[in-house]
């Protein structure tokens, strides 16, 4: 996959000593402390940590879904708000999120009637996104006739579908069982090289973190806050069996230490 030299690359996301505090009933909840992060154009982020630490709030505010009380955030050089307004990018939850009622590619289609595309250029994203995550033949199919993981690569083309720059990706494989996530793993990274899209993704998994990712930022719960950024020397061109190479489990050992450093079992 093509991608700019660092000394070049543009800067998408640009987080300087973010913060979000939730107001409740008893008492203010500090979700989010200090958080510096800069995420350049191609990179593929993952973010993990123990839970309550804060991976999906940090993801919802780059989505503009939660609003940050303190520091500052720019994706694609504007706010959250305008990128969202923008449709800089498409956003794939934790499950799939299909409508029943609609066949497959209707799902897709979705979001491009909301943003009144023509009938045949909704026809020809469908089309498009659909090959891109191997679900041809599928498009008249309904959900509750898919797989889970099918069903996943469905919600992908979805997020694909409104042409992002950025693809925002909450557990996406979390529900699914190891073999079905090991393949899809394999397939997102070559749907990654395919389109040249920045990614950051959410896990729980160390493998899948490694496996996936040129950055992983571990977090720290109680407020959430960067423990570790590291970067990954792996080829971008990866097969599952370089989780078995020395170079793959240093860094996952790296990863594991950041986990146990941020993890308190007596909470």
């Amino acid at each position: 996959m093509a991608r700019e030299d660092g000394a070049n690359a543009r800067s998408v996301i640009d987080i300087r000593d973010l913060s979000l505090t939730f107001e409740t009933n008893d008492g203010p909840v500090h979700a989010l402390s200090n958080i510096d992060l800069k995420v350049e154009e191609g990179d593929f982020v993952s973010f993990i940590g123990p839970s309550g630490c804060g991976k999906t709030t940090l993801l919802r505010v780059i989505a503009d879904l939660e609003k940050p009380t303190g520091g500052h955030i720019s994706v694609n050089g504007v706010s959250p708000e305008d990128a969202r307004l923008a449709r800089a990018y498409g956003y794939v939850f934790q499950s799939a999120a299909l409508y029943p009622w609609r066949t497959i590619a209707n799902n897709v289609a979705l979001p491009l009637e909301i943003m009144g595309l023509s009938k045949a250029e909704r026809a020809e994203r469908v089309k498009r996104n659909l090959d891109l995550v191997n679900l041809s033949g599928f498009e008249r199919k309904y959900p509750w006739q898919l797989s889970g993981g099918m069903q996943q690569r469905a919600s992908i083309a979805r997020a694909l579908a409104v042409e992002p720059d950025l693809l925002l990706m909450d557990e996406p494989f979390g529900a699914l069982d190891e073999i079905v996530r090991d393949h899809l793993n394999e397939q997102l990274l070559q749907l990654w090289a395919k389109t040249n899209k920045t990614v950051i993704f959410v896990t729980h998994s160390i493998p899948e973190a490694v496996f996936l990712s040129t950055k992983i930022v571990v977090l720290f719960p109680r407020p959430g806050r960067i423990y570790d950024v590291i970067e990954s020397d792996l080829p971008r061109e990866r097969t599952l069996d370089i989780r078995e190479t020395p170079e793959f489990l240093k860094i996952a050992h790296r990863v594991r230490d950041g986990l146990r450093a941020g993890h308190s079992y007596d909470d």
